[in-house]
């Protein structure tokens, strides 16, 4: 029997990412959407409604 580990400990959202690397948020999410589910561009759900886009390291490198 395998047992898994996720790797990831850490996301940072899509806002934080297009501060850091000086570019534009809504071109950032268009990238982000065009972006494989390996390439680690995920979505991260809060109460209710709430939904934030983010990347783990990998992703952002990426």
């Amino acid at each position: 029997m395998t047992t898994y580990v996720n790797e990831v400990h850490h996301v940072s959202t899509i806002t934080k990412v297009a501060r850091d690397l000086g570019e534009d948020e809504d071109w950032l999410r268009d990238v982000a959407n065009e972006m494989e589910i390996e390439d680690r561009a995920i979505w991260v759900f809060g109460v209710g409604e709430d939904s934030v886009q983010a990347f783990t390291d990998f992703g952002i490198e990426t």
